[in-house]
């Protein structure tokens, strides 16, 4: 699944996402699903694992809800 936002597009699937940034050095992040979180209210997509931390933030719940959907993990709440 591929979801597009304000910054570049996110490319999901059950084990992994890749989130290309449509910034002039077109930065490119990548995380199994297991190292990420998704934190609702904020619509942050956290990643955490093997030495590596990121995080991105969506412009809009929906597109945090389409993400959770696809990678099968649930919208944490803090």
């Amino acid at each position: 699944m591929k979801i597009s936002f304000s910054e570049g597009d996110i490319i999901a699937n059950q084990r992994e996402i890749v989130i290309r940034l449509s910034n002039k050095s077109r930065t490119t992040l990548q995380a199994e699903v297991d190292a990420i979180t998704l934190i609702g209210g904020v619509n942050v997509i956290n990643a955490v694992g093997s030495g590596a931390k990121w995080s991105v933030k969506l412009d809009d719940e929906e597109q945090l809800q389409q993400l959770a959907e696809e990678i099968g993990i649930a919208i944490e709440y803090y």
